[in-house]
């Protein structure tokens, strides 16, 4: 009995001490993700990678695109786990991904990202800020081997003309990308892309509700 106490014990003090070392080691990410962040953001709003502000979106588009991706985005602090359609990663925690990240590795990585994303992003940017890196930066899968970021590019690359330009239905193609670039690529995969397009319209449209958190291609 003593020995299975001990034991029990031992376990106990193992497990509280990998606890303690993951609450400071991700308080210290924290900390220097808030350190970094003031002057990244400032450079990333100076730099060319800012194409489009948000006067080039007109007629509902960001609240379309918001819609399918981030519904909450205005209200939530960073994470949103309870609006259905919205996924596990919001539009703040897809920024900290693409901003604090050289390369991420889903798993541990989820937590350090889901953190920088409450306590450094979200509390240190205003939410118009972040949804202007988000329209300027995001992956919208590969062409001709380059990686295509950005609503301004990737209407250059898929459709030949500026993002003023874009029909509704060419912009919805390129917001249907967002959840998986390379499955729904407008030139690689037409076919997937304009089902997804469809369904994206009966959402829009009020005719379907998610049914729950993952219900992300709206499927009946």
């Amino acid at each position: 009995m003593l020995k299975v106490k001990k034991t029990f014990l031992i376990s106990s003090s193992i497990l509280a001490g990998f606890i303690l070392l993951v609450v400071v080691w991700y308080t210290v990410e924290v900390i220097q993700a808030r350190l970094q962040t003031p002057a990244m953001i400032e450079n990333l709003l100076k730099s060319d990678k800012i194409q489009l502000h948000m006067k080039d979106f007109h007629n509902g588009s960001i609240d379309m695109l918001l819609a399918v991706e981030d519904p909450r985005f205005y209200e939530h602090n960073g994470m949103d786990l309870s609006t259905p359609g919205a996924g596990l990663t919001t539009i703040t925690q897809g920024m900290v991904k693409y901003l604090y990240f050289e390369r991420f590795k889903p798993g541990i990585a989820k937590l350090k990202q889901t953190l920088i994303a409450i306590f450094a992003l979200n509390a240190m940017v205003p939410k118009e800020t972040q949804l202007l890196i988000f329209v300027n930066t995001v992956y919208l899968g590969h062409y001709n081997g380059e990686a295509v970021r950005g609503f301004s590019q990737a209407a250059k690359i898929y459709f030949d003309k500026p993002f003023a330009d874009l029909t509704e239905e060419e912009y919805l193609s390129l917001v249907a990308m967002i959840i998986a670039p390379n499955s729904f690529n407008v030139k690689k995969q037409p076919q997937a892309n304009a089902v997804r397009v469809q369904r994206i319209k009966r959402l829009l449209g009020g005719e379907y509700t998610p049914k729950g958190l993952m219900d992300l291609y709206y499927d009946k």
